[in-house]
Protein backbone atom coordinates (compact mmCIF):
# COMPACT_ATOMS: atom_id res chain seq x y z
CA UNK A 1 0.00 0.00 0.00
CA UNK A 2 1.95 3.51 -1.03
CA UNK A 3 2.00 5.97 1.84
CA UNK A 4 -1.20 8.08 1.59
CA UNK A 5 -1.24 11.91 0.21
CA UNK A 6 -2.90 14.09 2.38
CA UNK A 7 -5.32 15.87 0.15
CA UNK A 8 -6.92 19.36 1.40
CA UNK A 9 -9.82 20.05 -0.12
CA UNK A 10 -11.38 23.23 -1.51
CA UNK A 11 -14.61 24.78 -0.96
CA UNK A 12 -17.19 22.05 -0.15
CA UNK A 13 -19.76 22.02 -3.68
CA UNK A 14 -23.47 21.19 -3.92
CA UNK A 15 -23.95 17.00 -4.52
CA UNK A 16 -26.19 16.17 -7.56
CA UNK A 17 -27.99 12.33 -7.38
CA UNK A 18 -29.16 11.24 -11.13
CA UNK A 19 -28.41 9.65 -13.86
CA UNK A 20 -31.14 11.01 -16.12
CA UNK A 21 -28.72 13.18 -18.74
CA UNK A 22 -31.43 15.68 -19.70
CA UNK A 23 -32.46 16.97 -15.85
CA UNK A 24 -28.48 17.20 -15.13
CA UNK A 25 -27.88 19.27 -18.29
CA UNK A 26 -30.82 21.47 -16.59
CA UNK A 27 -28.95 21.70 -13.07
CA UNK A 28 -25.55 21.93 -14.22
CA UNK A 29 -27.32 25.17 -16.29
CA UNK A 30 -29.08 26.10 -13.08
CA UNK A 31 -25.93 25.76 -10.90
CA UNK A 32 -24.29 28.33 -12.86
CA UNK A 33 -26.42 30.56 -12.85
CA UNK A 34 -25.59 30.66 -9.01
CA UNK A 35 -22.50 30.67 -9.14
CA UNK A 36 -20.90 27.87 -8.40
CA UNK A 37 -19.85 24.24 -9.89
CA UNK A 38 -21.08 20.89 -8.31
CA UNK A 39 -20.21 17.66 -8.13
CA UNK A 40 -22.18 14.67 -9.49
CA UNK A 41 -22.66 10.73 -9.02
CA UNK A 42 -25.09 8.49 -10.50
CA UNK A 43 -26.45 6.77 -8.06
CA UNK A 44 -26.69 6.18 -3.91
CA UNK A 45 -23.53 4.46 -3.46
CA UNK A 46 -21.21 6.38 -5.04
CA UNK A 47 -23.04 9.67 -3.01
CA UNK A 48 -22.89 7.98 0.24
CA UNK A 49 -18.81 9.18 0.87
CA UNK A 50 -20.39 12.78 0.14
CA UNK A 51 -23.55 12.87 1.76
CA UNK A 52 -22.70 14.10 5.50
CA UNK A 53 -20.57 17.12 4.40
CA UNK A 54 -21.70 18.37 1.01
CA UNK A 55 -23.33 21.68 1.83
CA UNK A 56 -26.89 21.04 -0.37
CA UNK A 57 -27.88 17.87 -1.96
CA UNK A 58 -29.98 17.58 -5.17
CA UNK A 59 -31.76 13.99 -5.80
CA UNK A 60 -33.05 13.38 -8.68
CA UNK A 61 -36.84 11.87 -8.73
CA UNK A 62 -34.95 9.10 -11.16
CA UNK A 63 -32.88 8.29 -7.84
CA UNK A 64 -35.08 8.96 -4.93
CA UNK A 65 -36.56 4.92 -4.82
CA UNK A 66 -32.63 3.80 -4.95
CA UNK A 67 -31.80 6.46 -2.15
CA UNK A 68 -34.98 4.95 -0.18
CA UNK A 69 -33.43 1.54 -0.81
CA UNK A 70 -29.79 2.74 0.64
CA UNK A 71 -31.59 3.73 3.78
CA UNK A 72 -29.20 6.92 3.58
CA UNK A 73 -28.74 8.84 6.74
CA UNK A 74 -31.71 12.23 7.27
CA UNK A 75 -29.83 15.21 6.81
CA UNK A 76 -30.86 18.80 6.68
CA UNK A 77 -30.43 20.89 2.92
CA UNK A 78 -31.69 18.22 0.48
CA UNK A 79 -34.02 18.63 -2.48
CA UNK A 80 -36.14 16.35 -4.63
CA UNK A 81 -35.82 17.73 -7.84
CA UNK A 82 -37.62 16.48 -11.34
CA UNK A 83 -39.80 17.59 -14.09
CA UNK A 84 -43.18 18.67 -13.60
CA UNK A 85 -45.89 15.75 -15.51
CA UNK A 86 -48.24 13.48 -14.85
CA UNK A 87 -45.01 11.53 -13.04
CA UNK A 88 -44.68 14.02 -10.50
CA UNK A 89 -43.42 12.46 -7.32
CA UNK A 90 -45.69 13.38 -4.31
CA UNK A 91 -44.34 14.52 -0.89
CA UNK A 92 -44.66 10.56 0.41
CA UNK A 93 -41.24 9.78 -1.26
CA UNK A 94 -39.70 13.05 -0.14
CA UNK A 95 -40.33 12.39 3.47
CA UNK A 96 -39.45 9.03 3.30
CA UNK A 97 -35.58 10.24 2.23
CA UNK A 98 -35.99 13.17 4.14
CA UNK A 99 -36.05 15.82 1.26
CA UNK A 100 -37.07 19.21 2.88
CA UNK A 101 -38.15 20.37 -0.55
CA UNK A 102 -39.49 19.27 -3.85
CA UNK A 103 -38.61 21.40 -6.69
CA UNK A 104 -40.24 20.70 -10.11
CA UNK A 105 -38.11 22.42 -13.00
CA UNK A 106 -38.77 24.46 -15.24
CA UNK A 107 -41.24 26.25 -12.29
CA UNK A 108 -38.78 26.10 -9.51
CA UNK A 109 -35.61 27.00 -11.74
CA UNK A 110 -35.45 30.89 -9.58
CA UNK A 111 -35.54 29.11 -6.89
CA UNK A 112 -32.76 26.52 -7.26
CA UNK A 113 -30.30 29.10 -8.97
CA UNK A 114 -31.10 31.10 -5.40
CA UNK A 115 -30.20 27.69 -3.46
CA UNK A 116 -27.33 27.26 -5.56
CA UNK A 117 -25.85 30.54 -4.89
CA UNK A 118 -26.93 30.13 -0.75
CA UNK A 119 -24.53 26.46 -1.36
CA UNK A 120 -22.07 28.94 -2.52
CA UNK A 121 -21.54 31.11 0.09
CA UNK A 122 -21.88 27.76 2.56
CA UNK A 123 -19.05 26.12 1.24
CA UNK A 124 -16.70 29.37 1.01
CA UNK A 125 -16.71 28.85 5.10
CA UNK A 126 -19.41 31.75 5.40
CA UNK A 127 -20.88 31.86 8.56
CA UNK A 128 -19.76 27.97 9.00
CA UNK A 129 -17.43 26.94 11.28
CA UNK A 130 -14.65 24.23 10.64
CA UNK A 131 -14.12 20.75 12.20
CA UNK A 132 -11.67 18.82 13.64
CA UNK A 133 -11.91 15.18 14.88
CA UNK A 134 -9.97 13.13 16.67
CA UNK A 135 -10.13 9.02 17.20
CA UNK A 136 -7.93 7.09 19.30
CA UNK A 137 -6.08 4.08 17.85
CA UNK A 138 -6.61 1.58 20.45
CA UNK A 139 -8.77 1.92 23.30
CA UNK A 140 -6.68 4.20 25.97
CA UNK A 141 -5.07 6.30 23.47
CA UNK A 142 -5.29 9.66 24.69
CA UNK A 143 -7.77 11.00 21.79
CA UNK A 144 -10.49 12.28 24.61
CA UNK A 145 -7.25 14.29 26.20
CA UNK A 146 -6.74 15.82 22.86
CA UNK A 147 -10.18 16.46 21.39
CA UNK A 148 -10.50 18.42 24.65
CA UNK A 149 -7.10 19.92 24.35
CA UNK A 150 -7.74 20.92 21.60
CA UNK A 151 -11.23 22.31 22.55
CA UNK A 152 -9.95 24.38 25.42
CA UNK A 153 -7.02 25.71 23.26
CA UNK A 154 -9.14 26.61 20.36
CA UNK A 155 -11.17 29.29 23.24
CA UNK A 156 -7.98 30.34 24.41
CA UNK A 157 -7.18 31.37 20.79
CA UNK A 158 -10.64 33.29 20.58
CA UNK A 159 -12.51 30.82 18.71
CA UNK A 160 -16.42 30.40 19.58
CA UNK A 161 -15.77 26.18 19.61
CA UNK A 162 -18.32 23.01 20.63
CA UNK A 163 -16.48 20.11 21.55
CA UNK A 164 -18.86 16.92 20.73
CA UNK A 165 -18.58 13.46 22.22
CA UNK A 166 -19.61 10.82 19.57
CA UNK A 167 -18.25 7.94 21.66
CA UNK A 168 -21.36 6.91 23.65
CA UNK A 169 -18.79 4.10 25.76
CA UNK A 170 -16.31 6.65 26.13
CA UNK A 171 -16.65 7.68 29.86
CA UNK A 172 -17.95 11.06 28.65
CA UNK A 173 -16.29 14.67 27.80
CA UNK A 174 -17.91 16.18 30.45
CA UNK A 175 -15.73 13.94 32.87
CA UNK A 176 -12.03 14.89 30.95
CA UNK A 177 -13.16 18.46 31.28
CA UNK A 178 -14.93 18.23 34.72
CA UNK A 179 -18.09 19.65 33.71
CA UNK A 180 -20.36 16.60 34.93
CA UNK A 181 -21.88 19.22 37.07
CA UNK A 182 -22.92 21.73 34.85
CA UNK A 183 -26.24 21.95 33.76
CA UNK A 184 -27.73 21.56 30.23
CA UNK A 185 -28.41 19.07 27.41
CA UNK A 186 -26.62 16.14 26.56
CA UNK A 187 -27.02 13.54 23.83
CA UNK A 188 -30.47 12.16 24.80
CA UNK A 189 -32.52 14.93 24.93
CA UNK A 190 -31.67 15.34 21.24
CA UNK A 191 -32.55 11.72 19.50
CA UNK A 192 -35.61 13.84 18.05
CA UNK A 193 -33.92 15.59 16.05
CA UNK A 194 -34.15 15.01 12.58
CA UNK A 195 -34.28 18.25 10.77
CA UNK A 196 -32.60 21.75 10.64
CA UNK A 197 -31.78 22.42 14.18
CA UNK A 198 -31.64 26.39 15.64
CA UNK A 199 -27.88 26.71 15.82
CA UNK A 200 -28.21 29.65 18.58
CA UNK A 201 -30.75 27.90 20.85
CA UNK A 202 -28.45 24.74 20.78
CA UNK A 203 -25.62 26.65 21.85
CA UNK A 204 -27.87 28.10 24.58
CA UNK A 205 -29.61 24.59 25.72
CA UNK A 206 -25.55 23.00 26.41
CA UNK A 207 -23.25 22.81 28.93
CA UNK A 208 -21.11 25.92 28.65
CA UNK A 209 -18.16 28.10 29.81
CA UNK A 210 -16.97 31.22 28.19
CA UNK A 211 -17.41 30.24 24.32
CA UNK A 212 -17.04 26.76 25.11
CA UNK A 213 -19.58 24.35 24.67
CA UNK A 214 -20.39 20.80 25.21
CA UNK A 215 -22.66 18.37 23.97
CA UNK A 216 -21.62 14.81 26.04
CA UNK A 217 -23.93 12.22 27.21
CA UNK A 218 -25.22 11.21 30.43
CA UNK A 219 -25.23 8.51 32.87
CA UNK A 220 -28.17 6.54 32.05
CA UNK A 221 -28.90 3.89 29.86
CA UNK A 222 -27.10 3.72 26.99
CA UNK A 223 -29.09 4.18 23.93
CA UNK A 224 -28.76 4.06 20.15
CA UNK A 225 -28.20 7.35 18.65
CA UNK A 226 -30.46 8.41 15.07
CA UNK A 227 -28.69 9.16 12.16
CA UNK A 228 -30.54 12.13 11.76
CA UNK A 229 -29.89 13.61 15.42
CA UNK A 230 -26.07 13.61 14.58
CA UNK A 231 -26.67 14.91 11.21
CA UNK A 232 -28.50 17.74 12.35
CA UNK A 233 -26.50 18.90 15.10
CA UNK A 234 -23.55 18.83 12.98
CA UNK A 235 -25.14 21.25 10.50
CA UNK A 236 -26.30 23.49 13.87
CA UNK A 237 -22.87 23.21 15.08
CA UNK A 238 -20.99 24.43 11.68
CA UNK A 239 -23.19 27.14 11.48
CA UNK A 240 -23.13 28.38 15.25
CA UNK A 241 -19.39 28.25 16.22
CA UNK A 242 -16.13 28.87 14.56
CA UNK A 243 -14.94 25.42 15.52
CA UNK A 244 -16.68 21.82 16.31
CA UNK A 245 -14.25 19.12 17.72
CA UNK A 246 -15.38 15.24 17.69
CA UNK A 247 -14.53 13.09 19.76
CA UNK A 248 -14.94 9.66 17.66
CA UNK A 249 -15.35 6.14 19.19
CA UNK A 250 -12.96 3.47 17.42
CA UNK A 251 -15.89 1.51 15.86
CA UNK A 252 -17.91 3.61 13.70
CA UNK A 253 -21.52 3.77 14.08
CA UNK A 254 -23.83 5.60 11.62
CA UNK A 255 -23.77 8.93 13.48
CA UNK A 256 -19.98 8.39 13.97
CA UNK A 257 -19.89 8.05 10.33
CA UNK A 258 -21.81 11.43 9.67
CA UNK A 259 -19.50 13.31 11.92
CA UNK A 260 -16.31 12.14 10.27
CA UNK A 261 -17.88 12.98 7.05
CA UNK A 262 -18.52 16.70 8.14
CA UNK A 263 -14.58 17.13 9.24
CA UNK A 264 -12.27 19.26 7.16
CA UNK A 265 -9.39 17.36 9.41
CA UNK A 266 -9.03 14.03 11.04
CA UNK A 267 -6.52 12.90 13.54
CA UNK A 268 -5.86 9.50 14.73
CA UNK A 269 -3.97 8.96 18.30
CA UNK A 270 -1.30 6.10 18.35
CA UNK A 271 0.73 4.95 21.58
CA UNK A 272 4.37 4.24 20.43
CA UNK A 273 3.50 0.70 20.67
CA UNK A 274 3.77 -2.10 18.27
CA UNK A 275 0.71 -3.64 19.39
CA UNK A 276 -1.08 -0.45 19.43
CA UNK A 277 0.20 0.46 15.58
CA UNK A 278 -1.53 -2.87 15.11
CA UNK A 279 -4.89 -2.12 16.57
CA UNK A 280 -4.79 1.58 14.71
CA UNK A 281 -4.15 0.09 10.87
CA UNK A 282 -7.41 -1.18 11.67
CA UNK A 283 -8.88 1.68 12.77
CA UNK A 284 -7.61 3.63 9.90
CA UNK A 285 -9.12 1.23 7.35
CA UNK A 286 -12.34 1.73 8.89
CA UNK A 287 -12.11 5.54 8.85
CA UNK A 288 -9.96 6.37 5.55
CA UNK A 289 -12.58 6.20 2.95
CA UNK A 290 -14.95 8.66 4.75
CA UNK A 291 -12.54 11.38 5.61
CA UNK A 292 -10.46 13.80 2.82
CA UNK A 293 -7.75 14.60 5.64
CA UNK A 294 -6.28 12.11 7.73
CA UNK A 295 -3.11 12.45 9.91
CA UNK A 296 -1.13 10.54 12.48
CA UNK A 297 -0.25 11.76 16.07
CA UNK A 298 2.04 9.47 17.80
CA UNK A 299 1.93 9.68 22.24
CA UNK A 300 5.33 8.65 24.13
CA UNK A 301 6.29 6.82 26.03
CA UNK A 302 7.73 4.73 23.24
CA UNK A 303 9.05 1.77 25.64
CA UNK A 304 10.57 0.04 22.30
CA UNK A 305 11.82 3.12 21.09
CA UNK A 306 9.70 3.08 18.16
CA UNK A 307 9.94 6.41 16.32
CA UNK A 308 7.20 8.25 15.45
CA UNK A 309 7.96 8.61 11.65
CA UNK A 310 8.38 4.51 11.95
CA UNK A 311 4.84 4.46 12.98
CA UNK A 312 3.60 6.89 10.38
CA UNK A 313 5.05 4.95 7.67
CA UNK A 314 3.78 1.51 8.72
CA UNK A 315 0.05 3.43 8.48
CA UNK A 316 0.84 5.09 5.21
CA UNK A 317 -0.13 7.90 6.75
CA UNK A 318 1.27 12.05 7.64
CA UNK A 319 2.78 12.21 10.75
CA UNK A 320 0.81 15.63 11.98
CA UNK A 321 2.90 15.59 15.73
CA UNK A 322 4.08 13.62 18.68
CA UNK A 323 3.01 13.84 22.53
CA UNK A 324 6.01 13.74 25.23
CA UNK A 325 4.64 11.85 28.16
CA UNK A 326 3.31 14.58 30.81
CA UNK A 327 2.76 13.43 34.22
CA UNK A 328 0.90 16.43 35.89
CA UNK A 329 -1.98 15.84 33.40
CA UNK A 330 -3.20 12.80 34.63
CA UNK A 331 -3.28 14.06 37.81
CA UNK A 332 -4.45 17.35 36.85
CA UNK A 333 -7.55 15.71 34.92
CA UNK A 334 -8.24 13.41 38.26
CA UNK A 335 -8.75 16.72 40.31
CA UNK A 336 -11.12 18.05 37.21
CA UNK A 337 -8.97 20.65 35.58
CA UNK A 338 -9.86 20.75 32.39
CA UNK A 339 -6.42 19.62 29.33
CA UNK A 340 -4.23 22.46 28.41
CA UNK A 341 -6.31 24.56 30.54
CA UNK A 342 -3.06 27.02 31.32
CA UNK A 343 -1.92 26.73 28.01
CA UNK A 344 1.22 25.28 28.76
CA UNK A 345 2.51 21.90 28.47
CA UNK A 346 3.94 19.40 25.63
CA UNK A 347 -0.03 19.27 25.24
CA UNK A 348 -0.99 22.62 25.29
CA UNK A 349 2.36 23.27 22.47
CA UNK A 350 0.87 20.56 20.23
CA UNK A 351 -2.78 21.37 20.22
CA UNK A 352 -1.54 25.37 19.35
CA UNK A 353 0.22 24.34 16.75
CA UNK A 354 -2.23 21.89 15.57
CA UNK A 355 -4.98 24.51 15.40
CA UNK A 356 -2.38 27.33 13.84
CA UNK A 357 -1.86 24.41 10.63
CA UNK A 358 -5.17 23.85 10.31
CA UNK A 359 -6.49 27.13 10.56
CA UNK A 360 -3.78 27.42 7.88
CA UNK A 361 -5.16 24.57 5.85
CA UNK A 362 -2.22 22.26 5.94
CA UNK A 363 -1.16 19.21 7.63
CA UNK A 364 2.48 19.28 7.98
CA UNK A 365 5.30 16.71 9.03
CA UNK A 366 6.45 17.08 12.24
CA UNK A 367 9.43 16.10 13.88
Amino acid sequence: MPPRTPVHPGPRRPLVLTSDGDLLDDLLRLAAAGGTEVEVVADPAAARSRWGAAPLILVGTDQAQSCLRARLPRRPRVVLVGRSGPGDPGWDIAELIGAEHVAMLPAAEPWLVDRFADGVAGASGTGLGRVVAVVGGRGGAGASVLAGGLAVTAVRGGLRTLLVDADPLGGGLDLVLGWEQLEGLRWPALTEADGRVDAPALVRALPSRGDLVMLSWDRGDLFSLPAEAMAATMDAARRGRDLVVVDLPRQLDDPAVIALQAADQVYVVVPAELRAVAAAARVVAAVDPHCADLAVIVRGPAPGRLKAREIAGALHLPLAGTLRPEPGLSRGLERGEAPAATGRGPLATLCQRLLAEFDGGSTRGAA
